[in-house]
């Protein structure tokens, strides 16, 4: 029963409860639950959907104040006239690129998942930060190998 697997996981927990992550927390509570009533299963379809659903209720509570009228349009126009607004496009944009590439990463590169889930607790415990989902980290971590390699080249 106490597997490579289960102990990671618990671990996982035990980092989450530690750094007051509740979503690393709870994520793995719900690995090891599926795992203890032996629905492993379930594993497939979660690693083909679940960043698609988390990124729906994601996308869906970014929208909120639109649905609900606190953002009207008149203010989205003129968000995009201003430096900010622009910017905000901007880095939207260098966002996405950068989660697809970090996405591709991690497709080729699974076993670095425990290390940003690590990395984004050490985030949260030292920096104060908040824990938006691995993409993003994957993205920064796609990004800084590619200045590295960039920096290589350059040196030679």
């Amino acid at each position: 029963m106490f597997t490579t697997e289960t102990v990671g996981l618990l671990f996982i927990l035990i980092l989450g409860m530690w750094a007051r992550s509740h979503l690393v927390a709870a994520s793995a509570t719900i690995l090891l639950g599926i795992r203890f009533m032996r629905m492993s299963f379930l594993y497939p379809v979660l690693e083909r959907r679940a960043v698609e659903m988390g990124l729906l209720f994601l996308t869906v509570g970014m929208l909120v104040p639109f649905a609900v009228g606190k953002v009207n349009m008149k203010e989205v126009f003129h968000g995009f006239l201003t430096v900010p607004g622009i910017l905000a496009v901007i880095g939207g944009a260098v966002a996405t690129n950068l989660n697809g590439r970090g996405l591709q990463l991690l497709a080729d590169n699974s076993h670095l998942m425990f290390g940003l889930i690590v990395g984004s607790i050490l985030g949260i415990v030292f920096w104060g930060g908040i824990p938006v989902g691995p993409l993003m980290a994957a993205g920064t971590t796609y990004l800084m190998l590619q200045v590295i390699e960039w920096m290589t080249r350059l040196m030679r």
